[in-house]
């Protein structure tokens, strides 16, 4: 180490140092090139990938506000459905007072066949523990959906009117004009008894009568669509839109202080009041 020492002074000194710098300078500099370039590289390599992750991680937050976000949109507007129809049917108690109602939510339906041959049924969250029992009617704001027809500690089942095995006492509101409204397969209603000889329109509010005593009164039950006549029969029918919507039922009103009467009694009643 002294020799090499003591030759680079003297290298220095006839000014060869200078020169064996220079050169060596020269030949490193590409050298020093390559490596600060690979630097550079390596450096712009390192922030893309913290750039990607800062983006992948700032995606992933912002998905997950647009998620919530629509959760949240989605109950809002259920929220605001039902208290739409909560309101409508406070409405509707409130312009009817004569009757006392049971609120009752919609949880479960059965749409096709039924050993019982109860094909359009749909059952509620109310029950013998809160006054319910069978053949109460039932209604919603739009006007009568069906009747009870059974009940257990805390559900019922109702049966739908546009059930086969539903029938309905009704009159045609601006005539007077009486028949019976029944159920069909198709999920349809069809009035049937009209007289011959009696005007019957398209447009026509039907309700129901309360003959027989299964249902009260002025309940709605729909519009004519169709009159069906034919010249030898003695009665004439019609078809019949519903005002409610069955597949559309969330929450319904139980008539709970009328007290419905048998087919037959009632029959009994009114010839004893034409008597």
């Amino acid at each position: 180490m002294l020799a090499i020492f003591f030759l680079a002074v003297v290298l220095d000194q006839l000014g060869y140092l200078s020169q064996i710098r220079t050169l060596a300078q020269a030949t490193l500099r590409p050298a020093q090139g390559l490596v600060t370039g690979a630097a550079s590289q390596a450096n712009d390599v390192l922030d893309r990938r913290q750039t990607l992750e800062q983006l992948q991680q700032d995606r992933a937050f912002l998905q997950s506000e647009v998620n919530r976000l629509l959760v949240e949109n989605i109950q809002l507007r259920e929220l605001e459905r039902e208290n739409h129809q909560l309101r409508e049917l406070l409405n509707y108690t409130r312009n009817n007072p004569n009757f006392d109602y049971t609120t009752a939510s919609v949880v479960g339906r059965v749409i096709g066949a039924d050993p019982s041959n109860l094909l359009y049924t749909i059952f509620l969250d109310v029950g013998a523990k809160d006054g319910i029992t069978r053949d109460m009617p039932v209604i919603s704001q739009r006007g009568l959906v069906g009747r009870v027809v059974e009940v257990s500690p805390t559900s019922s089942q109702v049966l739908l009117l546009i059930d086969p095995a539903s029938s309905v006492n009704t009159v045609i509101q601006n005539t007077r004009v009486e028949g019976i409204v029944r159920g069909e397969l198709g999920g349809t209603l069809l009035m049937e008894r009209i007289p011959q000889g009696v005007t019957v329109s398209p447009g026509d509010l039907v309700l129901t009568s309360g003959l027989g005593g299964n249902f009260p009164d002025k309940l709605v039950i729909g519009q004519i669509t169709e009159v069906l006549q034919q010249d030898l029969e003695l009665f004439q029918s019609a078809r019949v839109r519903s005002t409610v919507d069955f597949g559309d039922l969330e929450t319904v009103l139980v008539l709970t202080a009328f007290q419905p009467v048998g087919y037959e009694e009632g029959m009994l009643k009114l010839q004893e009041d034409s008597n």
